[in-house]
C-alpha cells in the first residue's frame, strides 16, 4: 500500500503548476500530520460539483484535481449524452485564482478524449455561461467559480444539456466515473487542439440582446442605482443590460467594479454577509439613490438594499423573492403559470400564487432543484423561482439563477413603486395587507460536517414536543434533503438541515404576524445540546 510519503511525491511530480509544487514541497518537508490532512482522501465531487480552497494535495482544488474531474465527466458524456463528442462542452471561468488554468486544462482533457470544447476567451458570469449552453445545443457546460466561497477557494460547476446544474443520481454517476481516473496521468491534447474554440464575445452580446425580455412594463421612467460586482466577474454585463434595456448608467462602487479574486475590499464576498454591502450603500446615500444592488462574485445571486425612514436596510432573500413574485405574477396572464421556490423559502409564494390562480412548487434545497422541476413540468409556464439565498430565476432560461436579468426586474419594481408614487416599503405594506406580515429568521451554528449530520438525525428520531414552551403542532422529514420542519401551534415554522456547501447547521423560521426569534434560539439551544452529548 502507497504511503502518504509516497502519494505525495508522485503528486509533486506531476504537479504542473511551480507555486503549488512550492507548497507541496513545503509539506513534504514539515510536519506528516499536516500533509496528511492534504492526501488522507480526496475532494468529493458532488451535486455543487468541486469546492475547496486552491492548493497541493487531493483535498485541494489544482490542476490535477481539475483535469481528473474533467477526464470524468467525458467519459460519462460518452456513455450517457448522444453526439456529446459534435455538441461538446462550453467552458467559462470568473476571476478567482487559477480559474482560467482549470478552465483550459477541462478543454484539453475533453479534447484528448474526442470532445469538442467551447471556451470563454475572458471571465464570464455563471448565468452567460449556463444561457449559452442551450443557445449552443452543447451537451454540456462547465463553471470554474466558487460563487461566494471565501477568496482562498476556487470551485467547478457542471451543467446538464438543458442549462440546469446537474442533480442525484447524475452527480453519483459523474463521481463514480471521475474515482476511476488516475489525476496523475490525465491526457491532455496537444496545444490548439482542433477541437478547443475560444469564444469571443458575441455570445455574451447575444445574451444581454435576450436580456430585454425580462421586462414587464414599457417606458417606465429609470430610478437611481447604486451597484456594486463584490470585484466579481458581473460588473461589465450588468452595465451594458441596463443599457439594453434603457434603465440607465447605474452609480458604481469603483474601487469594487474590475475583477480580481483576492477581493480585497470584502473578506467574504457574499451579499448575505453583514458589511458585504456596506460601500454600495454608503454610496447609495451619497448619491440619494433609489435601490442599491450587489452581485456575488459569478453574479448568479442578487443582494438589495432600500432606504427607509429610519436609514438603509438589506433586504432578505425571502423579501426580494417576494417582491418579484408579485411584480411578475400582476404583469403576467395565464393559469398555466407556475412558481417554484425551495423547502427552506419562506411559504407566502405559494399563498401569492394560490391568489394569482397559478400552480407553485416547493423543492429542495438548491436552485438546481428549481431546474429540475420546471422540466419535470413542460405543460406549465415557468414565470418565476427563487430560494432565499438570494437565488432568483426571472426568464425561461437559463435554468439557473441568474442575478443579471433579476437585478433588471428588481430596477424595474422599484421604478414603477416610484411612478405609482409609492415605494418598496409601500409594496411590502400592500403585501402585509393582503397576505398578514410574513416575517423571517435564520440561524447557524458552526459543526463540522459529519457532527451536523449526526445531530440533525437525532432531532429527527426523537423530535421536541415543545420549542420554548411552545407545543409543536406537526413534524414534517424531508430526508432526501436531511431537513426537518416543525410547525408550532402558535403558526410558527421552524427548519432545521445541516449546511450542504459549509461546516455548519443552518436553521429557518417564519411566523405570520408574529416572529420567529424566540423559537430559531430555542431550537438552536437544542441542536447545541445534542452536540453536547456527542462530544462528551
Amino acid at each position: 500500500m502507497t504511503s502518504i510519503a509516497e502519494l505525495a511525491t508522485a503528486w509533486l511530480a506531476a504537479e504542473p503548476d511551480d507555486d503549488i509544487r512550492v507548497e507541496l514541497q513545503a509539506l513534504i518537508d514539515g510536519d506528516p500530520e499536516v500533509l496528511a490532512t492534504r492526501f488522507s482522501g480526496r475532494l468529493m465531487f458532488g451535486t455543487a460539483g468541486l469546492r475547496a480552497e486552491v492548493g497541493a494535495g487531493p483535498l485541494r482544488m489544482n490542476r490535477l484535481v481539475a483535469r481528473q474531474a474533467a477526464a470524468g465527466l467525458a467519459d460519462w458524456l460518452l456513455v450517457h449524452v448522444d453526439d456529446a463528442s459534435q455538441r461538446g462542452v462550453v467552458i467559462g471561468y470568473d476571476a478567482r485564482r487559477k480559474s482560467e488554468l482549470f478552465a483550459l486544462d477541462t478543454a484539453y482533457v475533453l479534447a484528448a478524449r474526442g470532445i469538442r470544447s467551447m471556451v470563454f476567451s475572458s471571465v464570464v458570469p455563471t448565468p452567460v455561461l449556463a444561457w449559452s449552453i442551450t443557445e449552443l445545443g452543447a451537451a454540456s457546460g462547465v463553471m470554474v467559480t466558487a460563487s461566494h466561497n471565501p477568496p482562498a477557494d476556487n470551485g467547478y460547476k457542471v451543467y446538464l444539456d438543458s442549462g440546469a446544474q446537474i442533480v442525484n443520481p447524475i452527480d453519483e454517476e459523474i463521481a463514480t466515473y471521475i474515482a476511476d481516473i488516475d489525476p496523475l496521468s490525465v491526457e491532455l491534447a496537444e496545444p490548439y487542439s482542433a477541437l478547443v474554440t475560444m469564444l469571443d464575445d458575441e455570445l455574451r452580446q447575444r445574451y444581454l440582446s435576450a436580456v430585454g425580455n425580462v421586462l414587464h412594463v414599457a417606458d417606465t421612467e429609470p430610478i437611481r442605482v447604486a451597484y456594486t460586482p463584490l470585484h466579481g466577474v458581473g460588473g461589465a454585463t450588468l452595465v451594458e443590460a441596463f443599457a439594453h434595456c434603457g434603465l440607465g448608467i447605474p452609480e458604481i462602487v469603483e474601487e469594487q467594479f474590475e475583477p480580481d479574486g483576492s477581493f480585497p475590499t470584502v473578506p467574504f464576498p457574499n451579499p448575505e454577509e453583514v458589511g458585504a454591502m456596506d460601500a454600495v450603500i454608503a454610496l447609495a446615500q451619497r448619491a440619494h439613490c433609489d435601490l442599491a444592488l450587489a452581485h456575488d462574485p459569478d453574479a448568479d445571486r442578487l443582494g438589495v438594499a432600500i432606504p427607509t425612514a429610519s436609514g438603509w436596510r438589506r433586504l432578505s432573500g425571502d423579501e426580494i423573492g417576494w417582491l418579484l413574485a408579485d411584480h411578475i405574477l400582476s404583469n403576467t396572464e395565464g393559469d398555466e403559470r407556475m412558481v417554484v421556490t425551495t423547502l427552506v423559502s419562506s411559504s407566502l409564494l405559494s399563498v401569492m400564487a394560490a391568489d394569482y390562480g397559478v400552480h407553485a412548487e416547493e423543492t429542495f434545497t438548491g436552485f438546481k432543484w428549481i431546474g429540475r422541476t420546471v422540466l419535470e413540468h413542460p405543460d406549465r409556464r415557468f414565470v418565476f423561482g427563487y430560494e432565499q439565498a438570494l437565488g432568483y430565476l426571472v426568464a425561461q432560461r437559463p435554468l439557473d439563477k441568474d442575478g443579471i436579468t433579476a437585478a433588471v426586474v428588481m430596477a424595474e419594481v422599484a421604478a414603477c413603486a416610484a411612478s405609482d408614487g409609492t415605494s418598496i416599503e409601500g409594496r411590502f405594506e400592500s403585501l402585509a395587507e393582503r397576505y398578514g406580515r410574513y416575517v423571517i429568521g435564520e440561524r447557524s451554528i458552526k459543526m463540522e460536517p459529519a457532527l451536523s449530520s449526526e445531530v440533525v438525525q437525532r432531532l429527527q428520531a426523537e423530535p421536541p414536543t415543545d420549542i420554548g414552551g411552545v407545543a409543536v403542532h406537526t413534524v414534517t422529514e424531508f430526508p432526501e434533503a436531511g431537513l426537518l420542519r416543525l410547525e408550532l401551534v402558535d403558526g410558527t415554522r421552524l427548519q432545521v438541515r445541516p449546511s450542504g456547501t459549509e461546516p455548519k447547521i443552518k436553521l429557518y423560521g417564519e411566523a405570520v404576524d408574529g416572529d420567529p426569534a424566540e423559537g430559531l434560539d430555542q431550537l438552536a439551544e437544542v441542536l447545541a445540546e445534542i452536540a453536547a452529548s456527542y462530544l462528551a
